[in-house]
């Protein structure tokens, strides 16, 4: 058998072990639930901690992280993964409580319970779905992709790939709901965070451990003016940025929701912020750094060029196998957070209170694949995919931030100045994005949420005649003329 018979052979025979192995574990978890929205959304909220852990730590760590921040080739990316310890803090601490206060389901059921306006978290939700099918869904399809075909030196199209990975994905959505997406995490993700270190390992052993010769501002952990992260930024808009992804962000949030209490829950966020402090900032930006010195700039195909240089042949498809999997994992957390946002805040609401859960699910789910295949093609021209992705997201996270912050931050808003803050942001960064960028990104995220409370509270005062008072507030308020 040669040897790019026996990488598939490895890898195939790998995806396999662990779709069984997830099958198994699923089989033998007991909590089932009778209620469909519970069961498809929440795994019948009775997942244990270490499957939270697992699920949050594998549902953010995948190609477009270790593809795009290595694909920067500098130490500085770094601090996105650090900052993310405070959002966990957050979402811990602050956040989940809350939820489990108010019985959520999605993060934006919590709206709805704040302000008394279905559509405030229709609206809400709309702009997540758009971030997951437009943003999120084609960006992993394409990151991973990438990854195998750059390994592997394979001559299949690059859509063809995607399309297998989107297929997979849709199916463990599908079939199986979080609880199995959960599982599959969990299992797979001890594989993917051991290769990942392994590679780093052999990545700076390749180089002898000697980072002369590289330039100074890409082992700086302070950014100029100029770099991706200045560091007055992580003053500015990098904390809200992290308060979004981990506290409202239902593709994040849900996993956690799904415990059957409140501190297993927090036990689960707790472990996902360890594993994140100790692993995650040096697998996702030490490779890039030492494949620099060895190749040079080389942008987002660096990961896999240092993976088939230093990885041994005969674990190749073994990575091969378990980076496949993270790229699953992400793909399916945000096609099964989609499809509970679709379910629970639209199409419940508005269109059949009871549908069938199972059938709607797979409808709906295999509409955003085919949707974010056909995506695939438009972001493969992109510089840096991992700056893309931070600054179109903030079209979205921070107009959403604002209508959490003026809901809990505030009594007596109401919910149609929630709406018009949420648009005007919108809007507002989009300008920002397309037509006039005075200043950094991140630090224009932090000016429109600044932008979008004030907007909230005039509109409030003048367009409603309602003063709002400052104070938290955690408890479900009933608007004086909810929508």
């Amino acid at each position: 058998m040669t040897q790019s018979a026996t990488q598939w052979a490895v890898f195939l025979g790998l995806t396999a072990l662990m779709a069984l192995a997830t099958w198994w574990q699923v089989r033998r978890m007991g909590g089932r639930s009778t209620d469909s929205n519970s069961e498809y959304f929440l795994a019948g909220r009775n997942l244990a901690w270490p499957f939270i852990a697992g699920s949050i730590t594998l549902t953010n760590l995948s190609t477009d992280q270790l593809v795009g921040m290595n694909g920067n080739q500098m130490l500085l990316l770094a601090w996105w993964e650090l900052a993310a310890i405070a959002g966990l803090a957050m979402l811990c601490f602050v956040f989940l409580p809350i939820y489990y206060r108010n019985n959520c389901t999605t993060t934006t059921e919590l709206l709805e319970r704040k302000y008394g306006s279905k559509h405030l978290r229709a609206t809400v939700s709309i702009l997540f779905l758009l971030g997951n099918v437009f943003i999120y869904l084609p960006i992993m399809a394409y990151t991973g992709s990438l990854f195998l075909k750059t390994m592997f030196a394979t001559g299949l199209p690059l859509l063809g790939i995607a399309a297998f990975i989107a297929a997979l994905g849709a199916a463990y959505t599908v079939l199986g709901g979080l609880r199995a997406v959960a599982v599959y995490d969990t299992i797979s993700g001890i594989g993917v965070l051991g290769m990942a270190l392994l590679v780093t390992f052999l990545a700076l052993a390749a180089i002898g451990f000697d980072f002369s010769g590289i330039p100074p501002e890409r082992l700086s952990m302070a950014g100029g003016p100029e770099s991706p992260i200045p560091w007055p930024t992580l003053l500015t808009g990098m904390l809200f940025i992290q308060m979004f992804y981990w506290s409202t962000n239902q593709t994040i949030t849900q996993r956690a929701m799904a415990a059957p209490t409140l501190r297993e829950g927090q036990k689960g966020v707790l472990a996902a912020g360890v594993i994140r402090l100790l692993f995650v900032p040096a697998i996702v930006v030490v490779p890039g750094v030492c494949a620099y010195k060895l190749f040079g700039d080389i942008g987002d195909a660096t990961y896999g060029r240092v993976v088939a240089e230093v990885m041994p042949a005969w674990l190749s498809g073994a990575f091969a196998a378990f980076m496949a999997a993270a790229v699953l994992t992400s793909y399916t957390s945000v096609l099964n957070s989609s499809t509970t946002l679709y379910v629970c805040d639209l199409h419940e609401p508005f269109i059949a209170e009871k549908p069938d859960v199972k059938w709607l699910n797979a409808v709906i789910s295999l509409v955003f694949m085919a949707v974010s295949i056909a995506l695939v093609p438009v972001y493969s021209g992109a510089v840096s995919i991992i700056n893309l992705v931070q600054q179109l997201n903030g079209l979205l996270s921070m107009p959403i931030l604002s209508a959490f912050i003026l809901g809990l931050a505030f009594r007596n808003v109401d919910a149609r100045a929630a709406i018009a803050a949420v648009v005007f942001g919108v809007a507002l960064y989009a300008v920002f994005t397309f037509a006039w960028t005075p200043i950094h990104y991140i630090h224009l995220m932090l000016v429109t949420l600044i932008a979008c409370l004030a907007v909230g509270l005039a509109v409030n005062r003048w367009a409603f005649g309602r003063k709002a008072v400052l104070g938290l507030t955690l408890a479900p308020e009933r608007p004086a003329a909810a929508l």
